[in-house]
């Protein structure tokens, strides 16, 4: 075992820390004992309760002694992590799903009798009781932020900056998945490097704390190893299978798992959709201050997980039955990379829209390390201090501009149009003018990107679309936000769609008539329904697509009362 490093998760937000371990009074105690089917256990001073890495590990609540709990990085590095007391529990997040544990727990000196409650006895406790309910989902979610802002979990070793390297660290970043970053540059990271006798060509990789190392991990390998994917029964069939995991998804997701429905969501990439990758969204009802996407939209997925959603993150529909066993005559069944098909007597498709690539010379080879089509917290330091380009004149744009704007030495963003008035919310417009190292270039277009693949992005060829002049621009990176494609490629025809490929619902689709309109929100095939930015006609807003996350569980209901009813 390597060393042992003492920090305190409590350290960056100290004044939450009672948040964070809270102290179960004896009548709270009481209720957890009820929604609990085992009796207490006592362990031995220095036995051990759980391991790092294992599965279905319960919530231990501390009924008599006091736990240590610890962490594991990848570089074999034991992590102390917190000293429990009588009255305290164990567990955070993973602990509703049965995902591995972050953390390990061993009995104090004089050993401990703690009572075990498994995920689905946590969820009932959490939904059964909402003062108790209340104080664990909050200490569960304080301490994954508290996991995320330390050293715990796997190491991403490559080259600083590289496209792979970043795509796998925004991947565990929106997953909020806890990963230390190190650049195969510097001392520690050419030590590891010689430790692992890696050479250049395997980078990057990913070094569980189990020890595993991932040589150039896809995203969805990563999460198998990492155990963020779920492996899925076959024979399981889901009152609704949602694909997708934006604010459209989630909102589905949360009515119908709340209602008692059994729910599966799935998405390619990373809960939140292009929402979650938004710097900040502060036209949302109830966020007067505003809020990150990515804040926003995991705090949606962690209400999922707390009524019991199962989530299959990162898993790609790759096709949809629609002969005569799906839909009115039977389940509907999907089609999943790497695990088969899955079957539901619902499907809401919520995949959304793919941002849109530019027709730009020469862009290709630079996207991922320098041309990028989000701005997150990893892209912001990225380019610290650098001269930028962003493209784009609608609301992410300026979103995108007014967080980007701080970190950078100079930003210059490129409109087609004659302004962003036409196309950005007011107060963006206002706070983009009151930033003094911003410039708006109108009328223009990037033509052609000029630097060396793999190294550095130097300049872009600055093309007006009135006088079709150029000039070259000094830039670093590029940052793209022209808009979005619907993803509907993988429905391999099987749904109504309207002439810019997005899907067709209610009357407009083509089983849709006027005694359908109570289904406003269904497909051309039974059983289906599309809800957000990939439904024809959709309103592109967090609030809409969350709106209607909302009324088709009502509509879901109805489909599935008929088909009871048939069934009788």
């Amino acid at each position: 075992m390597g060393t042992l490093k003492q920090l305190d998760i409590m350290a960056p937000a100290s004044n939450r820390s009672a948040q964070r371990f809270p102290r179960l009074r004896q009548d709270q105690l009481e209720v957890v004992r009820r929604f609990a089917n085992i009796e207490p256990r006592s362990f031995a001073p220095g036995e051990s309760i759980f391991q790092v890495g294992d599965r279905e590990v319960p919530a231990w609540f501390l009924l008599e002694g006091c736990a240590n709990v610890f962490g594991r990085d990848g570089l074999d590095q034991e992590i102390s992590l917190r000293h429990l007391e009588t009255g305290q529990f164990t567990g955070e997040l993973h602990q509703l799903t049965g995902r591995p544990t972050f953390a390990g727990a061993l009995a104090g000196t004089d050993g401990c009798v703690a009572l075990p409650l498994n995920a689905e006895r946590l969820r009932a406790l959490i939904v059964g009781s909402a003062e108790v309910g209340e104080i664990l989902m909050r200490a569960f979610i304080l301490r994954r932020v508290g996991l995320v802002e330390q050293d715990v979990g796997p190491v991403l070793l490559g080259r600083a900056g590289s496209a792979d390297l970043l795509r796998l660290q925004a991947f565990l970043t929106r997953n909020a998945y806890p990963h230390f970053v190190l650049d195969c540059a510097s001392e520690r990271g050419r030590q590891l490097i010689n430790d692992l006798a890696l050479p250049p060509s395997d980078l990057p990789v990913v070094v569980c704390s189990s020890g595993r190392v991932l040589k150039r991990p896809s995203n969805e390998e990563a999460g198998v190893w990492l155990g963020i994917t779920p492996t899925l029964k076959g024979n399981n069939l889901y009152d609704v299978a949602v694909v997708g995991a934006g604010p459209a998804g989630l909102a589905t997701a949360v009515y119908a798992a709340s209602e008692g429905l059994s729910v599966l969501v799935l998405d390619a990439e990373v809960p939140g959709g292009q929402a979650g990758a938004s710097a900040r969204i502060e036209n949302y009802l109830g966020f007067p201050t505003g809020i990150s996407g990515q804040a926003l939209m995991g705090r949606a997925f962690s209400q999922a997980l707390k009524f019991g959603v199962q989530a299959a993150i990162p898993l790609v529909a790759t096709h949809i039955r629609c002969d005569e066993r799906s839909g009115s005559r039977g389940p509907v069944e999907l089609t999943l990379s790497k695990q088969g098909p899955v079957r539901a007597r619902t499907v809401v498709i919520a995949s959304g829209a793919r941002y849109r690539r530019a027709d730009i010379v020469n862009s290709k080879p630079f996207e991922g390390d320098s041309v990028h089509y989000w701005a997150s917290a990893v892209e912001a330091k990225l380019c610290s201090g650098e001269r930028i380009a962003l493209v784009g004149g609608g609301n992410s744009a300026g979103q995108a501009a007014v967080f980007l704007a701080p970190h950078v030495r100079h930003l210059t963003m490129v409109v087609r149009g004659e302004g962003l008035d036409a196309s950005m919310s007011r107060y963006l417009i206002d706070r983009i003018r009151m930033l003094d190292n911003v410039d708006v270039l109108v009328h223009s277009e990037l033509a052609a990107l000029h630097g060396e693949p793999l190294l550095q992005l130097h300049s872009a060829t600055v093309r007006n679309r009135k006088t079709l002049g150029t000039f070259n621009l000094p830039i670093r990176y590029v940052f793209m936000f022209i808009g979005a494609e619907p993803n509907t490629a993988w429905l391999n025809g099987c749904l109504a769609l309207d002439e810019k490929g997005y899907i067709l619902t209610g009357p407009g689709s083509e089983t849709g008539t006027a005694a359908q309109v109570h289904r406003s929100l269904q497909a051309s095939l039974p059983g289906v329904f599309a809800t957000g930015d990939i439904r024809s006609g959709s309103t592109k807003r967090v609030a809409s697509a969350v709106g209607e996350g909302a009324a088709v569980v009502a509509q879901i209901h109805s489909v599935l009362a008929a088909s009871a009813t048939v069934a009788k």
